[in-house]
């Protein structure tokens, strides 16, 4: 697996990592606790380096599960974890970035991890209550302390990225980024550019909708997520197969899935780009890291962003409340 540097951190990973909040949480019944310990052990036999959890995904058990999952193999991987919710049942709903709070969620998450410090420990959301200097400089102090190697950001904006960073230098932001959900690109990605920072796509194959499996008449498990997504409504998934469309195009004549045409596309576009693909299943596991090895050519490129930018793609990406914890 090709190895990529996120940003100008010095934190080098594989070029695609892997999302485990799935194995856990939000796209139907947990996985068994023996076969996603062995699906992450398979991750890293394939040349995975890049984990991906957070206290919130389960709460708690996703850490357990790749923690046990990593520890023979703790020194040769990059964990990142993160906090900023108040955790409770369900999906979460209220932040928590104050910094006792962030070192309540440190301490635990690393005994869950079993581990002495977090690779890269993410604030999962901006806290409009805690000023983000506060949470830089919390996180600043835990990684002079050895707990913490690196600090992150999640869907925050341009002016939050910009006041972290000059308190504690930023290794990566991750954010939802996919040919599906495009924003990033207009003021985000040249930030992260100026300022030497990775971006870590989440949802890089629009939580399954790229890879031509899901229409207008799929049906989701009860548990999942995607049944409150406003883009997941049945008239949405209809109204956006125009994408799906193109893309299994470009991937039928090049031999290859959608999912990893979306992939390549995304690993095209900066050199310090690393999407995280989760499942729960080895074939698509295998299936999504062979995207590394797929180029796409200057014209192929063109291609897909010409015939994107005619597609007007509809619905809103997450529920209201889910949507109002989006910095701007």
């Amino acid at each position: 697996m090709q190895q990529r540097e996120l940003g100008k951190s010095g934190l080098k990973v594989s070029a695609i990592g892997l999302g485990c909040m799935g194995l856990s949480f939000g796209y139907g019944p947990a996985t068994e606790r023996a076969e996603a310990i062995a699906l992450i052990r398979k991750a890293v036999d394939l040349g995975v380096t890049f984990f991906d959890t957070a206290e919130v995904y389960g709460p708690f058990t996703n850490e357990e599960v790749v923690g046990e999952a990593l520890a023979s193999v703790r020194d040769q991987v990059v964990i990142a974890t993160k906090f900023g919710f108040a955790v409770g049942s369900g999906l979460p709903s209220a932040l928590d970035s104050r910094p006792a709070h962030i070192r309540e969620v440190v301490e635990a998450s690393l005994q869950r991890l079993r581990t002495d410090r977090i690779d890269l420990l993410y604030q999962h959301r901006v806290d409009p209550e805690v000023p983000i200097e506060e949470v830089a400089g919390t996180v600043k102090a835990l990684i002079a302390e050895g707990k913490v190697a690196h600090f992150g950001l999640s869907e925050a904006g341009v002016r939050t990225i910009r006041r972290a960073h000059a308190v504690q230098p930023v290794t990566a932001l991750q954010s939802e980024y996919s040919l599906f959900w495009r924003e990033p690109e207009a003021e985000i990605l040249p930030v992260l550019e100026e300022l030497g920072i990775g971006f870590v796509p989440f949802s890089p194959l629009g939580k399954g909708y790229l890879t031509g499996r899901i229409d207008a008449t799929t049906q989701f498990d009860a548990s999942d997520f995607r049944n409150v997504v406003p883009r997941f409504a049945p008239e949405f998934r209809r109204a956006n197969m125009g994408l799906v469309e193109l893309v299994g195009r470009v991937a039928a004549r090049k031999q290859v899935t959608p999912a990893q045409i979306a992939l390549a596309w995304l690993l095209a576009r900066k050199p310090w780009i690393v999407p995280i693909p989760g499942t729960t299943k080895l074939h698509r596991l295998e299936e999504n890291l062979g995207a590394a090895a797929i180029v796409l050519s200057a014209d192929e490129l063109r291609e897909i962003d010409e015939a994107a930018a005619k597609i007007p793609l509809q619905g809103e990406r997450y529920p209201e409340r889910q949507q109002q914890m989006i910095d701007r």
